[in-house]
């Protein structure tokens, strides 16, 4: 079994607030927001993300998060299996990341906490 853990989907939103209120409306619950482009909600299982286009991977395409131990090593086998990279492997404020089209142009993020 490998490392990889689907943990999120990322949806787009123009208008955050309107998602919110859309997606509390049909029972998810908000886990936290940051800022006016991002929010994620409690799917169960998997976190359901909304995000306007700046902090979207992939503005207007929906996007499964994969939670992995080597970001790095994901984006090289993305690579060698036929997918393509949409931005290299990455830190940002909180992980490490690499969005990554799959080989029938699905959108992926692979990412990993960063450690405090």
């Amino acid at each position: 079994m490998s490392d990889y853990q689907v943990r999120q989907i990322v949806l787009s939103a123009e208008d955050l607030d309107e998602a919110i209120a859309f997606y509390e409306g049909l029972g998810f619950a908000l886990k936290f927001r940051d800022g006016a482009h991002y929010a994620a909600l409690d799917g169960g299982s998997i976190t359901l993300a909304l995000a306007t286009s700046i902090d979207h991977p992939i503005p207007g395409k929906p996007v499964v998060g994969i939670k992995t131990d080597d970001v790095d090593a994901a984006a090289k086998v993305i690579e060698e299996s036929g997918g393509a990279i949409v931005k290299p492997p990455y830190d940002d404020a909180h992980e490490r990341r690499a969005v990554v089209y799959d080989s029938q142009g699905n959108g992926l993020v692979f990412y990993k906490p960063l450690a405090r």
